[in-house]
C-alpha cells in the first residue's frame, strides 16, 4: 500500500475530530438552548446533563455508517484511489462550509452538508471517470449517482421548516392560554398533568428515535410499538402521578422536565447524528483496510455496501470528543445567542441586530391587517380574556430570554414532532425542528412586538435561507475540490490540504478572538468594566486608523486605503451593537440612580459618533484613490501633517487619562482641542483662497474639505466622551486601582 494513502487516511483522521468539533459547535443548539434559554440552571449543570447523554447517546448507537458508504453512489463502481479521493473532497468540503457557517453565528444542517457534498463528490469522480472511458457518456452518470437521498433532504427542508413552525405555535398558544404568565398558582393544580404529557413525548422520542438502535426487535418494543396508544396513556398516568407525589415535596418538576428533555436531544444527537461527523472517514478507514488486505488499490469497492460496524473503540473516541467540544467550544454559544435572539422575551433582545427588508415588513404590514380584521369580528370579551393571560410578566425573576413553560414546549414539541417524523419514515431534520419550533412558540408568545416584528422575521429568513444554500455550496465546494484531487494528484492535494488548513485555523483564531463579549449573567460591575475596556480600545484603535488613512492617502495607497475601510467598519458595526444594547445594561444599571445611566448612554453615544466620523474618513479617502483621482498637493498634504500631529497629541492625552482614570488634565485637553479647531478653521480659509484663485483639483479639494471636516467632528467627540467618561466612573465609584485592573485585561 502506497504511503501516500496512508497520509490521506491520516488526513481524514484529523478532519473528522475537526468535523466532530465544527458539528458539535453547530448542533449543539439543537438540545442545549431549552435550558440555556430558560436559565433553568447553571451553565456547567446543563452542559453535565448534556454530556452524560452524549456519552450515552454514543454508547448505544447502532453504529450504521450506510450513509456514507453507499447511501449517495454505488462504491462498487469506484476503485480504492477515487473513493479515498471522494472522502477527502467530502471532507474539505464539509468542514471547511460549517466552519463558516458557524463564524457566522448560523445554524445549519450537518445532514444537508454531508448528503450534498457526498453528491458533489461522487459526480465529480463520476466525471473524472466518464471522461476516462471512451463507453461512457454523461447520460451514464446517473449509474454512478443515488440521487433519492438528496430528494429527501430538500424534502425534509421544506418538511420540517413547515410543520415545526405551525406546531411549535399553535402548542405554545394553548399553553399560554392555560397557564398564562403568571402560572405558579395554577400550576400546582395541574402542572403535574402537564409535564407528565410532557414526558411522555420525552420518553416516547427517546425509545424510538434515541435508543431505537438497541430497543429494535425487544419484547417491550415490539410490545410499545403494537400497543402504542395503550404505552402512551399509562405512561402519561404514571408520569403525572410520580410528577404531583414530587410536588408535594416542592421539587420544581419543570426543571427536572427540561433537564430531561435536554439529555434526551442529546442522546438522540450523539446516537444518530454521528455518522454525519465522522461517517466518511470510517468509511475511508474500511475502504483502507479492504484495499489493504487485497493488495491492490485498482479494486473496487463493492465490499462497503455490506453493513460494516463501526469499531466500538472510534466510537467511544468520537463522544469524548463531542464532550470536549462542548465545554470548550466558544462558538456553539455564538450560534446558540443567534436562536435566543430571535425567540426571547421583549423587543431589546433583537432590535438593531438584524436589517428589516421589503418581505419581512410586507409579513408584519399583513399581519398588522389581519388582526385588526380579527379585532373588529371577536367580541371584546374574548380578546380582553385572553389579551391578560398574555400579559407579560418575569415571575421566576431570573432575566431569562424566556420561561420555563416555554422551555418545555419547546423540547416536547421538538422531540415529539421528530420522533414522529422517524415512525412514520419522513425525513424532518433535528435542527430545521428544533429551530423552527423555537420561532413558532415565540411567536405564539407574543414576543413577537411591533419594535421587533421586522428585525425577527428578517433573521429568520436568513437562518432558513442559509439551510437553503447550505446544500448549494456544499454541492459546489465538493465537487471543485473533487475535480482538482482526482485530476491534479499528490500536488493538488498537498496545495488544498495547506490552504483547507489555514482557513481552519485562521476561522478558529477569529473566533477567539471575538469571544470576549459580555457574559448573558453580567452584573452592574462587569457592564462598568466592559464600557471602560471599550473606550480604552476605541481610542488607541481610532488614533491608529486615523494616521494610517492619512499617511495612505499621501502615499496614494490603494490597498492599506482598503483595509482601513474595514477596519474603520468594523469598529462602526461594534459601536453600533453596544448602542443597540443600551437597554439590557441599563437595566443592570437600575440600582444605581438615574446619573449613572445617563452618563452611560452618554458614553455610548459618543463612541457611536466618534466611529461614525472615522467611517466619514476613510471611505472617501478610499474612494478618492480608488478612482484614480489625482492626490493631495503639496500645501494639503502638509496642513494635514500637521493636523494630524495635533490629533495625535489630542488622543494621545485623553488615552493616558482615561487608562490612569485620572481626569486632572481635561482643561489642557479642551485648550489643545481649541487650538486645533483654530487651525482648522484657518486651513480651511487658505483652501478656500486656493480655489476662489483658480488653483488645485476639485476633487482633490472637497476630499480635502471633508478630511478637515470630520476631524474637527471626531476630536470634538473625544472631548466630550472624555468628560461623560469622567462623570460616569464617578457616580460608579470606580477607583484608580479598579481601573488599572481592568486595563490589565484588555491589553
Amino acid at each position: 500500500m502506497s504511503e501516500f494513502y496512508t497520509v490521506v487516511l491520516a488526513v481524514l483522521a484529523i478532519l473528522a475530530v475537526s468535523g466532530l468539533y465544527v458539528g458539535v459547535t453547530n448542533d449543539a443548539v439543537n438540545f442545549l438552548n431549552a435550558a440555556i434559554g430558560s436559565k433553568v440552571a447553571k451553565m456547567k449543570t446543563i452542559l453535565l446533563v448534556a454530556s452524560v447523554g452524549i456519552i450515552l447517546g454514543v454508547l448505544t448507537s447502532s453504529g450504521m455508517m450506510e450513509v456514507a458508504r453507499s447511501g449517495m453512489f454505488n462504491p462498487g463502481l469506484f476503485t480504492f484511489h477515487e473513493i479515498m479521493m471522494l472522502y477527502v473532497s467530502v471532507m474539505f468540503a464539509n468542514v471547511i462550509l460549517l466552519d463558516i457557517y458557524n463564524s457566522l453565528g448560523l445554524p445549519t444542517s450537518t445532514t444537508v452538508a454531508l448528503v450534498f457534498s457526498l453528491l458533489g463528490a461522487a459526480i465529480s469522480v463520476s466525471l473524472y471517470k466518464i471522461s476516462g472511458d471512451p463507453t461512457l457518456s454523461l447520460g451514464d452518470l446517473g449509474g454512478f449517482i443515488n440521487t433519492t437521498r438528496a430528494m429527501g433532504v430538500i424534502s425534509a427542508i421544506l418538511l420540517s421548516v413547515l410543520i415545526a413552525f405551525v406546531f411549535g405555535t399553535i402548542i405554545m398558544w394553548f399553553s399560554r392560554l392555560l397557564f398564562s404568565f403568571r402560572y405558579i398558582t395554577l400550576f400546582r393544580k395541574l402542572g403535574a398533568i402537564w409535564c407528565g404529557a410532557s414526558f411522555t413525548a420525552i420518553a416516547y422520542f427517546a425509545v424510538f428515535k434515541a435508543l431505537k438502535g438497541i430497543l429494535a426487535g425487544t419484547a417491550m418494543y415490539n410490545w410499545i410499538s403494537d400497543n402504542l396508544f395503550l404505552a402512551l396513556i399509562v405512561c402519561w398516568i404514571f408520569c403525572s402521578v410520580v410528577l404531583a407525589f414530587m410536588q408535594l415535596f416542592r421539587i420544581n418538576i419543570l426543571r427536572i422536565n427540561i433537564l430531561s428533555g435536554t439529555f434526551a436531544l442529546a442522546l438522540a444527537f450523539a446516537g444518530n447524528d454521528l455518522v454525519n461527523f465522522i461517517g466518511v472517514p470510517i468509511a475511508g478507514l474500511d475502504a483502507y483496510n479492504i484495499a489493504k488486505e487485497a493488495g491492490s488499490i485498482t479494486i473496487t469497492m463493492e465490499a462497503l455496501s455490506q453493513n460494516l460496524p463501526a469499531q466500538f473503540i472510534w466510537m467511544l473516541l468520537s463522544g469524548v470528543i463531542m464532550v470536549l467540544t462542548l465545554w470548550t467550544s466558544t462558538k456553539s454559544m455564538n450560534v446558540s445567542q443567534t436562536e435566543i435572539s430571535l425567540a426571547g422575551q421583549g423587543d431589546d433582545m433583537i432590535v438593531g441586530e438584524q436589517d428589516s427588508n421589503v418581505f419581512s415588513r410586507s409579513i408584519v404590514r399583513a399581519s398588522l391587517g389581519i388582526s385588526n380584521f380579527l379585532d373588529r369580528v371577536i367580541p371584546q370579551s374574548v380578546q380582553e380574556f385572553v389579551g391578560k393571560r398574555f400579559e407579560y410578566e418575569d415571575v421566576e425573576k431570573n432575566g431569562a430570554p424566556y420561561d420555563k413553560i416555554r422551555a418545555v414546549v419547546n423540547l416536547t414539541t421538538a422531540a415529539l414532532l421528530i420522533s414522529v417524523g422517524t415512525s412514520l419514515k419522513l425525513p424532518l431534520s433535528t435542527t430545521y425542528v428544533c429551530f423552527m419550533v423555537a420561532m413558532g412558540s415565540s411567536l405564539a408568545d407574543k414576543a413577537w412586538g411591533r419594535e421587533s416584528a421586522v428585525h425577527r422575521i428578517t433573521g429568520v429568513m436568513t437562518v432558513v435561507m442559509g439551510w437553503f444554500v447550505t446544500g448549494i455550496g456544499a454541492f459546489i465546494i465538493a465537487i471543485v475540490v473533487g475535480l482538482l484531487l482526482i485530476w491534479g494528484g499528490t500536488p493538488a492535494f498537498i496545495v488544498v490540504t495547506i490552504a483547507c488548513a489555514y482557513m481552519l485555523v485562521k476561522s478558529n483564531l477569529k473566533s477567539a478572538k471575538k469571544s470576549d463579549a459580555m457574559p448573558e449573567n453580567a452584573t452592574e460591575n462587569d457592564t462598568v468594566d466592559s464600557i471602560l475596556g471599550e473606550v480604552c480600545r476605541m481610542m488607541k484603535v481610532t488614533t491608529k486608523i486615523y494616521d494610517r488613512t492619512l499617511v495612505a492617502v499621501f502615499k496614494e495607497d490603494r490597498r492599506a486605503l482598503k483595509d482601513l475601510v474595514r477596519e474603520a467598519g468594523e469598529i462602526y458595526d461594534e459601536c453600533h451593537k453596544i448602542k443597540y444594547s443600551l437597554m439590557p445594561a441599563l437595566r443592570k444599571m437600575k440600582g444605581s440612580g438615574l446619573e449613572l445611566s445617563l452618563y452611560y448612554i452618554q458614553v455610548v453615544d459618543y463612541l457611536n459618533e466618534m466611529a461614525k466620523s472615522l467611517v466619514h474618513i476613510t471611505r472617501p479617502a478610499f474612494d478618492h484613490i480608488d478612482n484614480n483621482h489625482k492626490g493631495l498637493s503639496e500645501q494639503q498634504t502638509e496642513d494635514l501633517k500637521h493636523i494630524n500631529d495635533d490629533v495625535a497629541e489630542i488622543y494621545g492625552s485623553i488615552n493616558r487619562m482615561i487608562n490612569a482614570n485620572d481626569f486632572s488634565e481635561i482643561d489642557t485637553v479642551l485648550t489643545m482641542r481649541d487650538e486645533l479647531f483654530e487651525r482648522i478653521a484657518i486651513t480651511i480659509k487658505s483652501e478656500l483662497v486656493r480655489i476662489n484663485a483658480g488653483e488645485g483639483n476639485t476633487k482633490a479639494s472637497m476630499f480635502y474639505l471633508t478630511v478637515l471636516s470630520e476631524t474637527k467632528a471626531m476630536v470634538l467627540q473625544a472631548r466630550n466622551l472624555l468628560k461623560a467618561q469622567r462623570y460616569f466612573l464617578e457616580h460608579a465609584g470606580v477607583q484608580k486601582n479598579w481601573a488599572a485592573m481592568g486595563r490589565n485585561r484588555i491589553q
